[in-house]
């Protein structure tokens, strides 16, 4: 793989601060040194010490990756809703985990991602798993193609800049058309799985944003942000407030009709491509089993 910037600085530059300013991590860095790739500067090969200007070509080419043979390959298909060199983004049906386990090893998201890149006879074989789903959630996963693009996204993560909307269904009528909770959660000490809201002190800062769409007779519709990206904070945030996600038992939710699952859908993600320069925004259809439940629902106004 190899990726190439027409340089524009106002002043001379360490291709090393060039880099790092693109998103290249010091780790990958050291990859392209040590580990097989280059960095070529008007196409010849140049350390990261020497400097660019105004108007040079700067090439790197990444270092092979080596794939984990312990991951299982699995030949069943995905739903892919966007793909381009350097990311894929799947539309992750329910039921499925996102990525292998003790208990889920060989029919993950992650090894059909891996079956698909082996049947498509991709250079690099890893799955760099960027964001992702419960298992009883339905929507889109973002993965990234090789090392550079994940550095890339895990950044946009961390700095929020990739945008979740999901769809969500909980159980009675919230007060407010719209909302921002914001409540700091932690592990709940007296289980494995379940998070709950905590002190400050305890707890990671939380933020969900919420619209409502539609009221049903026993529930509301909503359209959900997440500010934050904490293990179950849709589920967690509802649940306190007293509205659980419809099926959702783990949290106080009761399945209903076609819901036999937490009624949770990520339903669409945007992020930017630095590699194209455009932002990507990828959507995804409600899954059978909610699409259903909505229309049973509305039916009964």
């Amino acid at each position: 793989m190899k990726i190439s910037w027409q340089v524009k600085v106002e002043s001379p530059e360490k291709i090393r601060t060039f880099l790092y300013q693109k998103g290249v991590s010091r780790t990958l860095l050291k990859d392209v040194k040590f580990h097989g790739g280059n960095i070529e500067l008007n196409q010849n090969e140049v350390r990261a010490s020497e400097e660019v200007v105004t108007g040079d070509e700067l090439t790197l080419t990444l270092p092979p990756e080596i794939t984990n043979d312990h991951v299982a390959v699995s030949s069943e298909p995905i739903e892919i809703c966007y793909e381009d060199d350097h990311f894929l983004v799947v539309n992750k049906p329910a039921y499925m985990a996102t990525v292998p386990s003790h208990v889920y090893s060989n029919d993950t998201l992650v090894n059909r991602v891996k079956g698909y890149y082996q049947r498509q006879k991709y250079e690099s074989q890893v799955t760099h798993v960027v964001t992702r789903l419960d298992r009883d959630t339905s929507g889109l996963v973002i993965f990234a193609k090789h090392h550079f693009a994940h550095s890339v996204l895990d950044r946009e993560l961390k700095e929020h800049q990739i945008k979740k909307i999901y769809t969500a269904v909980v159980m009675g009528h919230l007060p407010q058309k719209h909302g921002l909770i914001d409540l700091p959660i932690s592990r709940d000490p007296g289980s494995f799985i379940r998070r709950q809201v905590s002190a400050e002190s305890d707890g990671r800062r939380s933020v969900t944003e919420y619209w409502v769409v539609k009221s049903l007779r026993d529930a509301s519709l909503l359209r959900v942000q997440l500010h934050t990206g904490r293990t179950h904070q849709i589920r967690v945030h509802f649940s306190e407030l007293g509205h659980p996600l419809v099926g959702d038992v783990l949290y106080g939710g009761s399945c209903s009709g076609y819901m036999q699952r937490q009624a949770l859908h990520c339903a669409s993600i945007s992020f930017f491509n630095p590699f194209t320069n455009r932002q990507v925004k990828v959507m995804a259809p409600l899954p059978k089993d909610l699409a259903a439940y909505l229309e049973q629902e509305t039916r009964k106004l």
